[in-house]
């Protein structure tokens, strides 16, 4: 056991919309909260350059710019904002032990997770540049499909998720070409059918990216290769949507918390609360359905409201003990 132990009343695992929300309500609750930012400080918003569809912002606002401004109305009121990343967790017993950068111990009355889900990309180098570049590679049709109307677009992928966000694409681009590498759906019959049915909707079967082509600043269209013949060909289009799934970043939970299939932290529902007592989760770490900025806001005040509850019950139950 380490010399210098660090007690908290309430750690929160990871920034975004989740951790900081949490933070913010925490910190007003005399929780005084310690705030670890993670691997990617900020979250996944960092990575989005126009944030249009969060309430509070008339003209819209970068995904940094808007974590920067969440930060500092948690600091406000109290909380510990600090930089490193948890390596290792123990929530077998009735304290909650928590190492950050594979050195630092703290015991902990309440976790909040909100550590997230990380999109899963191709690994393109030119994937990668114009995502960076922030001009016209998304992971989030519903997030940036506003950006693309009335223009052509190419989106990847093969399961539900992907058709569901082809067809919401198609309600506001001109054209969706959607590129599957097999030869047929892993969708449902019913979204098959929904894509299929979309007349503005082109379904390349077997057929993957080769290169997403563009002119140094944006996207202008996609280099396509058909997997039967080998034959390569150009797609115009300004923007290149990736559907292949999101993995949610709970590896260091997976022996003490219960995770679903895919690997989100299953929550009761209606509640912050997991499997462990004193142990909650907000945002894209449980939720694989939304994953918006907004809905990982709620979740992160009902973890906060959630831990406060459950300190005081606890608080009660001791006193309780003591009399």
């Amino acid at each position: 056991m380490a010399d210098n132990i660090e007690k908290v009343k309430c750690l929160i695992i990871g920034s975004g919309p989740a951790g900081y929300t949490a933070a913010i309500y925490a910190a007003r609750a005399n929780m005084a909260p310690i705030l670890y930012q993670g691997m990617q400080p900020g979250g996944q918003l960092t990575t989005t350059n126009e944030v249009e569809n969060y309430p509070g912002y008339p003209d819209g606002i970068t995904g940094p710019e808007m974590m920067i401004e969440l930060q500092k109305q948690s600091e406000r009121f109290g909380t510990d904002v600090r930089d490193g990343w948890v390596t290792k967790v123990d929530f077998s017993g009735p304290v909650h032990k928590v190492w950050v950068n594979e050195t630092t111990e703290i015991h902990c009355d309440t976790v909040i997770i909100s550590t997230g889900a990380t999109a899963k990309y191709l690994g393109l180098p030119s994937e990668q540049k114009y995502l960076n570049l922030g001009g016209g590679v998304s992971a989030c049709a519903v997030c940036d499909g506003f950006f693309y109307r009335n223009q052509e677009v190419v989106l990847v992928g093969a399961g539900d998720s992907a058709a569901e966000e082809a067809h919401y694409l198609s309600k506001l681009c001109k054209k969706v070409t959607m590129l599957v590498r097999r030869d047929a759906f892993r969708a449902s019959k019913i979204m098959e059918a929904r894509v299929r049915n979309t007349e503005n909707i082109e379904i390349l079967f077997n057929t993957e990216t080769d290169e997403v082509l563009g002119d140094g600043q944006v996207v202008t269209g996609v280099r396509a290769k058909n997997k039967v013949t080998g034959e390569k060909f150009d797609i115009p289009a300004t923007g290149f949507f990736v559907a292949i799934g999101h993995k949610p970043n709970t590896d260091i939970f997976k022996d003490y918390l219960e995770l679903d299939e895919t690997g989100y932290i299953i929550k009761t529902p209606g509640t912050a609360k997991t499997n462990v007592e004193g142990v909650f989760v907000s945002g894209d770490a449980a939720d694989h359905v939304y994953r918006q900025a907004i809905t990982a806001a709620g979740t992160g005040c009902m973890a906060a409201l959630d831990a406060e509850r459950y300190l005081a019950s606890k608080e009660v139950h001791e006193e309780n003990e003591v009399a």
